[in-house]
């Protein structure tokens, strides 16, 4: 086993002698900037930073159909182990053990084996070497999806610079094979999840894909949503987030509040804040606030109009996120919208103690909320149009700490739509151990049962993106690692299209 990782629970920072933060290229600012000028016709003026959303309102639409994609972030770092548990009798009997259990009858950190029955996934190919999974027994909802062609599961994906092997991990090499930065690191490994780079990156891979799409919606502003606050996912070159709350847009107050209960005050503020000016920032300051006045009256407009949903959802935070994505969705037409990314999110999943208490309640909300927004695309008629996907900081360790699991790296990710290729498994399932030796089986392992990703982001991502319809020249200014796998870069086993999405 290396000695690169630490074990303990506390650690939250990559250790400094696997050759600290990697450096990891940024999307291309060429090719930004190429994009910028041919835009330029529109009459939009620098800063672009600030008047991003009239280039795209500006430009004509491109795209004849609706597509969106929606993440589903877990903060915390899910664990992978009891949410896509082994269940073939082998594998489970590994699983139990490891985790402190009296056979299959479970117990420590183990489900029993008898209560995953019920979610057994029942993919259209079995898996090699006759190894099964089940979803957590909370999970029913997103089991029924599965075993009825509509959820598909990714198995170890996680941050990737470049293909790496056991071998290559445990080696010194860092210069051919680097390491994503700060491993083991929540706030770290979000970012690099959520924008390719660590804390402090710019832009996210759903902002980047929010910059191709914005030529194919009428108002650029609703290119990007998040039902859950500021989050660098969908940070753009030209995209940038629109925050909603769970009941609509997010009211501008400085415009709708009065001041010391004066009318008059209240006034004179939204004229401040609508007035033109000489000052170059304070006017692009004030053409923002306008826009964001007039995006709430149209949102607000839009949901109380054309977004009535029969379909129930659940009374919990990703419940009601879920919910107001769907009203959105629903109100595309009169919002002027082809193309949108949207990112809702959960907290909780950092269990270094309370897994069998927690664990599955925060499952059955993330099960019960994501099918619930399947079948309101149902209802919508969007079903093959929409799709959503997991993400997490990252996985847990499968060898257990108490009544908990530490911090790991790859995980097990699930895709939900009428696009994805549902009822199937994607990737390489990993051998159920600990993986303190070199064996082979142990292959995917790096001690303590975390996982060393056998597929990337990257390459979940760009998948994503190209069934959303982003150029295949343009996924390595998305994606800066993608150029590292796939056929172009001689990895073929390392594809870029994993073959979940149906073109």
């Amino acid at each position: 086993m290396s000695d690169n990782l630490h074990n303990s629970a506390c650690d939250d920072a990559y250790p400094a002698d696997m050759g600290g933060p990697a450096d990891v290229s940024s999307p291309s600012r060429r090719a930004f900037m190429r994009r910028s000028s041919q835009l330029a016709v529109t009459g939009t003026a620098l800063p672009f930073a600030l008047n991003l959303a009239a280039m795209g309102e500006a430009s004509a639409a491109v795209a004849g159909d609706y597509k969106a994609l929606v993440c589903v972030f877990l903060y915390g770092g899910n664990d992978y182990g009891n949410t896509v548990v082994a269940y073939d009798e082998p594998s489970y009997d590994a699983y139990s053990a490891i985790r402190g259990g009296s056979g299959r009858a479970g117990g420590g950190c183990a489900l029993a084996r008898a209560a995953l029955a019920p979610t057994l996934l029942q993919p259209t190919t079995p898996l090699p070497d006759g190894r099964q999974y089940a979803f957590n027994p909370a999970m029913t909802a997103l089991a029924g999806l599965f075993n009825s062609g509509k959820a598909a599961v990714q198995l170890n994906v996680g941050p990737l610079i470049v293909p790496i092997t056991k071998a290559q991990f445990n080696g010194a090499d860092r210069k051919n094979y680097p390491l994503p930065a700060k491993l083991l690191s929540h706030s770290d490994q979000q970012a690099v999840w959520q924008s390719s780079a660590a804390e402090g990156g710019a832009t996210g891979w759903g902002g980047r894909i929010g910059d191709y799409a914005i030529a194919s919606n009428g108002a650029a502003t609703f290119t990007c949503i998040s039902a859950t606050g500021n989050t660098v996912f969908l940070a753009g070159e030209q995209a940038m987030a629109y925050q909603l709350s769970p009941t609509g847009a997010v009211p501008y107050k400085a415009a709708k509040s009065t001041v010391y209960n004066s009318t008059a005050v209240k006034s004179t503020v939204a004229a401040l804040i609508s007035q033109q000016r000489d000052h170059l920032m304070e006017n692009e300051y004030n053409k923002m606030a306008v826009r964001s006045i007039g995006a709430e009256a149209q949102v607000n407009g839009a949901l109380g109009t054309e977004s009535t949903l029969s379909t129930p959802f659940p009374a919990t935070g990703l419940g009601d996120q879920l919910k107001v994505v769907a009203r959105m969705i629903a109100a595309r037409g009169s919002l002027g919208v082809k193309r949108q990314v949207f990112f809702v999110s959960m907290s909780g999943f950092d269990l270094h103690a309370g897994l069998m208490t927690e664990h599955p309640d925060l499952l059955a909300a993330v099960s019960d909320a994501m099918a619930a927004f399947y079948n309101a695309t149902v209802e919508l008629g969007v079903a093959d149009q929409v799709t959503s996907f997991t993400a997490s900081d990252f996985g847990r360790t499968l060898a257990i700490n108490g009544s908990g699991v530490d911090h790991g790296w790859g995980s097990h990710h699930i895709m939900v739509g009428g696009a994805v290729k549902g009822k199937a498994f994607y990737g390489k399932a990993p051998a159920v151990t600990i993986g303190n030796t070199a064996a082979e089986a142990d292959q995917w392992h790096i001690g303590q049962g975390r996982l060393l990703p056998s597929t990337s982001v990257d390459q979940y991502a760009a998948t994503f993106a190209r069934w959303f319809g982003v150029p295949e020249a343009a996924l390595t200014d998305i994606l800066p690692n993608l150029k590292n796998f796939g056929a172009p870069a001689g990895r073929p086993d390392y594809p870029r299209d994993i073959g979940f999405m149906k073109t």
